[in-house]
Formats: structure tokens, C-alpha cells, sequence
């Protein structure tokens, strides 16, 4: 009789330690995103929902104050993948950082002013405007803005780097800078404070590379699949965002830190207006980068699009039907 419980117990322990011996632990990894905006959504919901670790990855989200903490984070390696559309310039300047994917190939941002200071963009001529930092997504947004209305920066508008867009709604408050850009996910916000709308990005026709996953070209050979898991993951956030409002509604209260239905809303709704299901970088949008970076960097007047992205990945999805998978 005892013996046949030993041999029970050790076929037990046998059945759990070939169980465990199958199991694939969860690959950690740390991805950041400069934005408190409905743009990351697709990270946010591939967190909550248990998305990354279907993937088999185990993903600490970091929160990066601005597109110029992302990139310096990111070609330090770490987080060594983070979404940021402002790749061009620090791949210009050696660093061998890459999109993989994008939701944006247009900035999304629009253009307010303290009341009494402009109702147009014209009118902005010896005003300061605020950007969250040089080299950002909102400066680069502000250059294309100011060069289709004849504005010379720094002559005709002056910068004045104000940081995220809670920073530069207060400092429109406090009467330290007279117009900004906000977000969609901060639009609500602005209107409320009485702030005058000027201009919305997306409808001056002009397409650039905006919010992407991007990493390195050392990180994807060293890690190949750990990438591709990610992509993935990005992938499947964003179909999930499309069919799923009320989970998605959760995550976006969460991590932009509201309860006001309003911002929830708004924000869900442009974020279905404005987001391709296949997120492929815009060749287009980056040479028009390149071409904007060609007085100021000598290397971009030799620069080529394909240099700033890896679209293996992508590639492999579409081979692999799982585009087909997700719409299903």
C-alpha cells in the first residue's frame, strides 16, 4: 500500500514538473510612450487586457515626459522600444533607431489661443507659442504649420518649450505663452478653459510620419522575436480598440487620468477616425521630414525613407494572414 501512494505522488510530481517544463515564461520587457493620449491607446489596452501576455511577453509600460525624453531614452536602449514618430533626426544624427509600425501619418494636433489673442493663424505674428521641447513631435508640427502661413519662427513666433499638454495648459493660464498645440485627448480640456480653437492639423493636407513603435536595428537582431511579439501585441490593440468601447473607454480613464465622459469620448471617436488597422509608417511622411531636416543636417539631403524603418515585420503579418485573423 505504500509503496503504490509513492509511486502515485511520483507520478503526480512527474505530470507537474513536465507540465511546468512546457510552459514558456514571460519575456519582460519595458515599452515607453511620451503621450498621455488616446494615440497609445492600442499599448494601454494590450496591457490591460492580457494582449502582450498572449504574446508571451510581460510588459512594464514607462511613461516618457516628451518626445525628446523618448528618443534620448530610447537610443540610450532603454526602454529599448517606445512609440515615437520623431525618428528621423536621431537616425540622421548615427543612432540606428527604426519604425516598426504607426498609427499616425498625420499630426493630430490642434492649434488653440488665449481669448483676445487670435482667432487665426495670421494673427499669431509676434505671439510665443508653446511646444513641449526642440526636436519634439509639436515642434516639428509647428515648423510645417508656420511655413504654409508665411510665419518665420523665432523672428515673426517666438518658441517657448512648455513641456506636456497639461504643462502648456497651465502655462496658457498663467499668460506665459499665447497659443499651443493640444492633443485630441486635450482638446475637451481646452475648450472648457475658454481657449479659442485656430486650426486642426490634420486638415492642412499634409502627411508626415507621426506616432509609431520604434526601436533599434541592434535591439531587433538581438531580439528578433520579442519584437515581433510586440508588433504583434500593437496589432491586435488596435483591432481591440475598434470593437470593444467600454473596456477601451476603462484603460483610456486610466492612464490619462479622467473620469470626464466627455474626454473619454471624444477621444475614443477620434481615435477610430484617425487610426489605420494596418499600421504601416508613411514613406511620404518621412521624406517630407527628411526634406524639412535637409537645411540643418547634411546627411539628409542623401537620405532615402526605406532607411528609417523596418517593415520585415509587417511583411511577415501580412504573409502569416494575420491581418485576416484580427478582422475576423
Amino acid at each position: 500500500m505504500r509503496n503504490h501512494r509513492v509511486l502515485f505522488i511520483a507520478a503526480i510530481l512527474q505530470l507537474i514538473v513536465l507540465g511546468g517544463a512546457g510552459a514558456q515564461p514571460l519575456r519582460k520587457i519595458r515599452i515607453g510612450y511620451p503621450s498621455i493620449s488616446s494615440r497609445q491607446g492600442q499599448l494601454w489596452v494590450a496591457k490591460d487586457e492580457g494582449i502582450f501576455h498572449k504574446y508571451g511577453l510581460d510588459v512594464e509600460l514607462i511613461f516618457l515626459r516628451g518626445g525628446q525624453v523618448a528618443i534620448q531614452a530610447l537610443t540610450g536602449g532603454d526602454p529599448p522600444i517606445v512609440t515615437i514618430g520623431n525618428v528621423i533626426i536621431a537616425n540622421l544624427q548615427g543612432h540606428d533607431i527604426v519604425l516598426v509600425g504607426s498609427v499616425e501619418n498625420s499630426y493630430d494636433q490642434v492649434v488653440f489661443a488665449r481669448p483676445g489673442t487670435a482667432k487665426q493663424m495670421e494673427q499669431l505674428k509676434g505671439k510665443r507659442f508653446g511646444i513641449s521641447g526642440f526636436g519634439s513631435a509639436t515642434h516639428n508640427a509647428a515648423l510645417i504649420l508656420f511655413k504654409k502661413f508665411n510665419l518665420e519662427p523665432n523672428k515673426d513666433v517666438a518658441f517657448v518649450p512648455t513641456d506636456t499638454g497639461p504643462e502648456r495648459l497651465a502655462a496658457m493660464g498663467a499668460g506665459r505663452i499665447d497659443a499651443t498645440f493640444f492633443n485630441p485627448s486635450e482638446v475637451p480640456q481646452a475648450l472648457k478653459a475658454g481657449l479659442v480653437e485656430i486650426i486642426q492639423m490634420a486638415d492642412i493636407g499634409f502627411e508626415v510620419q507621426g506616432s509609431g513603435l520604434a526601436t533599434s536595428r541592434s535591439y531587433i537582431k538581438a531580439h528578433r522575436e520579442i519584437v515581433k511579439s510586440a508588433i504583434k501585441a500593437y496589432v491586435e490593440g488596435i483591432y481591440y480598440i475598434f470593437s470593444n468601447k467600454q473596456p477601451t473607454l476603462k484603460s483610456l480613464a486610466r492612464y490619462m487620468r479622467t473620469n470626464d465622459q466627455e474626454v473619454l469620448d471624444y477621444s475614443y471617436q477620434h481615435y477610430l477616425k484617425r487610426t489605420p488597422k494596418k499600421p504601416y509608417p508613411t514613406m511620404k511622411g518621412i521624406q517630407n521630414l527628411i526634406d524639412m531636416s535637409a537645411p540643418q543636417i547634411a546627411q539628409a539631403k542623401s537620405a532615402r525613407p526605406e532607411q528609417f524603418v523596418d517593415l520585415t515585420f509587417l511583411h511577415e503579418l501580412e504573409a502569416e494572414k494575420f491581418f485576416d485573423v484580427m478582422a475576423r
